[in-house]
């Protein structure tokens, strides 16, 4: 039983419950507070299952909340489709359970009617802020007995005693509170996902002769082919090893997958992290649509992270022809954010060459330089999409520490 559930039954005695009328339309408010969030507005399917089946619930008819029924009334699908092929149901309340415990876990929301879809059931619940209702008027005191003069001392002080116990378990639970490091904070969306994370890095080529190049039949290609279309940089395996011992630390689920063999599908499957820029297609495409992005002079040779912005800068510049003595600086971009298309949460980590990828894996994995950047990063940035230009300067060869140039967050 959770400690909230807990906490409910102690204090039941001391909560007036309001009347149903007012009661549901608190929560329609509340429905429409939460689903004007960031975490819901930016998505069509989260809301739709969620107002749905909170209508539903406020008018008793619960009977419908059933997976095959939301499948047939919500998504459209067949009456007949087989739930267990084409699981829509089951992972968009997934996601709608993690994307409301992150609204509540904002400062502020506990003084808000909090609608909550209890795993294994499509039935929402509906809570009232834990307050409880002080007597308008006491009671008047009387004089004790001698007799009694002793036990009522004891009586005043045992709440003060509870009173200074709870102290320290308050400052522990503040000290908890901020001992959550900021690794945890930047991936708290993969590490809440039900869904396995697709970790996909790039292969041979450049994203844009993959991009346009149509995805071949699987049976069409020669054995050379499919070797060439599985190489890969050892810089993108480095990071991508990274990461994947991270969510191994965790005990998270993950997948790998190659940008070349990786389809739309995969990547609604799940949580995704892009490793890599130029060579893989994924990568270019989704930050295409950013403020920051990759930029190529195909006659030059020469890369540039581009602001839409101002989109004449060209700070953060590599001329791909330089050789690897002369090189003596890289540029990466990490960019965390929610996908329109795929309605899931992508990280993008990519350099302009293979040393900006190397430090951005060495960035999102190593918790003193997230630690780092969060004692300047805006209050709440955790909760908000972000991208994030990095430096690092090449020693013969060899990529040094990453440092944040700019940073944005919407």
């Amino acid at each position: 039983m959770s400690q909230r559930r807990v906490l409910e039954q102690e204090l039941a005695p001391a909560v007036r419950l309001p009347e149903p009328e007012i009661d549901r339309e608190a929560v329609r408010e509340q429905l429409e507070r939460i689903l004007a969030n960031p975490l819901f507005s930016h998505s069509k399917r989260y809301p739709l299952l969620l107002r749905w089946v909170v209508e539903r619930a406020l008018e008793g008819d619960t009977s419908q909340l059933k997976e095959r029924t939301l499948g047939v009334e919500v998504f459209g699908r067949h009456p007949n489709y087989d739930s267990n092929a084409d699981p829509v149901v089951r992972i968009t309340a997934g996601e709608i359970r993690k994307r409301i415990a992150q609204y509540y876990h904002e400062p502020g929301r506990e003084t808000e009617v909090r609608i909550d879809l209890p795993t294994g059931s499509y039935v929402p619940e509906f809570h009232r802020p834990l307050v409880v209702d002080r007597p308008r008027t006491a009671p008047p005191l009387e004089s004790p007995k001698p007799e009694t003069r002793r036990q009522a001392r004891t009586l005043t002080v045992r709440p003060l005693y509870a009173a200074i116990l709870a102290v320290p378990l308050l400052a522990g639970f503040g000290v908890w509170q901020l001992s959550i490091s900021a690794i945890d904070r930047f991936w708290r969306p993969f590490w809440d996902s039900s869904s396995p994370v697709v970790l996909c890095m790039g292969g041979a080529g450049v994203a844009q002769e993959v991009a346009a190049a149509p995805q071949p039949n699987t049976q069409t290609i020669t054995v050379t082919e499919q070797i060439r279309r599985e190489y890969v940089a050892f810089s993108d395996a480095m990071t991508l090893s990274r990461v994947a011992g991270l969510f191994q630390a965790r005990n998270r689920q993950y997948s790998l997958r190659i940008a070349q063999s990786t389809t739309f599908a995969d990547l609604r499957s799940g949580p995704v992290v892009l490793v890599a820029g130029f060579n893989n297609g994924w990568s270019m495409r989704m930050l295409s649509q950013l403020r920051y992005h990759f930029a190529r002079d195909s006659e030059t040779k020469v890369e540039w992270i581009e602001d839409r912005e101002n989109p004449a800068k060209r700070d953060w510049m590599v001329d791909a022809n330089t050789s690897n003595v002369k090189l003596s600086e890289d540029y990466a971009l990490i960019s965390r954010f929610l996908d329109p298309a795929t309605e899931r949460m992508v990280v993008v980590a990519a350099g302009l060459v293979q040393y900006g990828t190397v430090a951005a894996g060495e960035f999102l994995t190593n918790p003193k330089y997230l630690d780092d950047f969060a004692r300047t990063a805006p209050s709440g940035w955790y909760r908000k999409n972000m991208q994030l230009v990095l430096a690092t300067k090449v020693i013969n060869g060899n990529s040094g520490p990453p440092t944040v140039v700019t940073s944005y967050f919407w």
